[in-house]
C-alpha cells in the first residue's frame, strides 16, 4: 500500500484519486477551493461520471480516501504526489500552467523526505524538467530529494471510472529507474501495459495520441462531406475503412465534430508547442478548421430545409458534447443554438444531465424541457447533437404525430433513413443521401 496525495479534484484528479484508493492505497485528494472539499467531505461529487459516487462513498467509508484543503499537511505525510490540476487553453492556444508551476511550488517548500513528484495534468514537453526546477528552488530544505514523473490520463467522460480500472495502457516518463519502478509497481493491480519512457516522451505522448484521434474524426468528417456530394453513404465507407486492421473502426463516426475538455485544448496546444519548436504543423491547422467548420453544417441543412428560420420552432436534442456527461467545454451546442437564435429561431432544448450547465450558457435565451418528445411537440424542426439513450430509444412513429413539421437533422446518424422515410420524414444526416416522404 502506498500514501498519494493527489493536487487537484477535478475531473481528472478525482477520478485518478478513487481508482488508486480502490486498489488498496491511502489516498488523500486535496484542493484549494474548500467549498468542493466540504461537498466531497459530505458525499457530494461535482461532476457527472457514471459509478464514481459510489466509489467515491466506498472507499471513503474504508478509510482509504479522504479529502482535506490542507495541502503541505497532505504533501508531508505521502510517498507519492501526483499534480492534477487544470490546464486550461491561454490565448494563445498553449495550455496555462499557472496551476501547475504554484503546485511544484508548493511541493518544495514543504518536501519533508523523498517523493515521487507525478505530473498527471496534460502538460506540454517540458513541463516534467521546468517542475522540476520549480521544487528544486523552493526547497525548504536542500538535502531532501525527489523524482518528477509524467504519468498521463487516457481517461474518456462517461466512462472514466471504467478506464481507468481497465486502462490500456500505463505511460511513465521518468528522471531516474527508481521513480519508474515506484509508479510502475503501483500500476501492477491495474494489469496493464506499462511503457517506460523519458519525461519528454510521454508527454509527447499523450498529445499525439489526442491528436491522432481528433484527426481520425475530421477526416471523416470531411469525407462524409465529399459523400453527400456524390451520392455515397459514409456508415458504408467507415465500415469499409474500419475493417481494415491498419485504420480500425474506432473514431470513423460521422456527425459534427469533437468537442470537451481535451480535444479542442489538445489540438490547440500541440500547434502552439510545434510553432515554439519551429515547425508549422499544417495537418493539425487543417484538423482544427475542418471541426470548427463542421459543427455548424446542421444549422446550413435546417435551412435549406425550411428556408427563413424566423419564428421558427426548433426542437434542440443534447446539449452536452457527448453522452453520460453533463460537460459542455467546447460541446457543438454552443455554437449551433446561437446560429439558430441569430437566425431568429426559438429553441427548446432537452438533455437528461447538462441542461442545468447550459443555463449558464444561454441564460433564458431558449426553453428548456425535462422529455424528448414534449422538446419536439409543436417544433418545426428537430436538431440531434448529442446521441443520449434517451434520444437513440425515441420512436419515429411517435415523434411524426407530435411534431407541427416532420424535419429531422440528425448530426450523430442515430437513425435508419430507411425507417425515417417510412414514417414520412424529411430526414437529413450526415454523409447520408437525405430522406424525403414518398409521394
Amino acid at each position: 500500500m502506498k500514501k498519494i496525495t493527489v493536487i487537484g479534484t477535478g475531473y481528472v484528479g478525482l477520478v485518478s484519486g478513487t481508482s488508486f484508493a480502490d486498489i488498496g492505497n491511502e489516498v488523500i485528494c486535496c484542493d484549494i477551493d474548500s467549498n468542493k472539499i466540504e461537498k466531497l467531505k459530505q458525499g457530494f461529487i461535482p461532476i457527472y461520471e457514471p459509478g464514481l459516487e459510489e466509489v467515491v462513498k466506498k472507499n471513503t467509508q474504508l478509510g482509504r480516501l479522504s479529502f482535506t484543503t490542507d495541502i503541505p499537511g497532505a504533501i508531508r505525510s505521502s510517498d507519492i504526489i501526483y499534480i492534477a490540476v487544470g490546464t486550461p487553453m491561454s490565448v494563445t492556444g498553449a495550455a496555462d500552467l499557472r496551476f501547475v508551476t504554484e503546485a511544484a511550488k508548493t511541493i518544495g517548500q514543504h518536501l519533508n523526505d523523498y517523493k515521487v513528484v507525478v505530473n498527471k495534468s496534460t502538460v506540454p514537453v517540458g513541463t516534467g524538467k521546468l517542475v522540476q526546477r520549480m521544487i528544486q528552488s523552493h526547497l525548504s530544505n536542500p538535502h531532501v530529494t525527489f523524482d518528477v514523473v509524467s504519468n498521463p490520463e487516457f481517461l474518456r467522460e462517461g466512462s472514466a471510472l471504467k478506464d481507468c480500472m481497465n486502462m490500456e495502457r500505463a505511460v511513465i516518463g521518468a528522471t531516474s529507474e527508481k521513480a519508474a519502478s515506484i509508479i510502475a509497481e503501483l500500476h501492477k493491480p491495474f494489469n496493464t501495459e506499462i511503457v517506460i519512457t523519458t519525461l519528454e516522451s510521454a508527454e509527447m505522448i499523450k498529445y499525439a495520441s489526442n491528436a491522432f484521434l481528433a484527426t481520425k474524426i475530421s477526416f471523416i468528417n470531411a469525407v462524409a462531406n465529399i459523400c453527400e456530394r456524390v451520392g455515397a453513404d459514409v456508415t458504408e465507407v467507415s465500415r469499409g475503412m474500419g475493417l481494415d486492421s491498419r485504420i480500425g473502426s474506432r473514431f470513423l463516426n460521422a456527425g459534427i465534430g469533437y468537442g470537451g475538455s481535451c480535444f479542442p485544448k489538445d489540438t490547440h496546444a500541440l500547434v502552439h508547442i510545434a510553432e515554439s519548436a519551429g515547425y508549422d504543423f499544417h495537418l493539425m491547422k487543417s484538423v482544427i478548421r475542418t471541426n470548427d467548420q463542421q459543427r455548424l453544417v446542421v444549422v446550413d441543412k435546417v435551412k435549406e430545409v425550411l428556408g427563413s428560420l424566423r419564428g421558427r420552432t426548433i426542437a434542440v436534442l443534447g446539449l452536452a458534447f457527448k453522452p453520460n456527461t453533463d460537460d459542455m467545454r467546447d460541446a457543438p451546442s454552443l455554437q449551433i443554438i446561437p446560429a439558430l437564435l441569430r437566425e431568429g429561431a426559438k429553441i427548446k432544448a432537452y438533455d437528461p444531465i447538462a441542461a442545468k450547465e447550459a443555463v449558464v450558457h444561454f441564460g433564458d435565451q431558449i426553453e428548456y424541457v425535462e422529455e424528448p418528445y414534449d422538446t419536439i411537440l409543436n417544433a418545426d424542426a428537430a436538431l440531434i447533437l448529442t446521441e443520449w439513450e434517451q434520444v437513440v430509444s425515441m420512436d419515429p412513429k411517435q415523434m411524426r404525430k407530435l411534431m407541427n413539421m416532420p424535419v429531422v437533422i440528425d448530426g450523430r446518424n442515430i437513425f435508419s433513413p430507411k425507417t425515417m422515410q417510412e414514417n414520412g420524414f424529411i430526414y437529413h444526416s450526415i454523409g447520408r443521401p437525405p430522406i424525403h416522404p414518398e409521394a
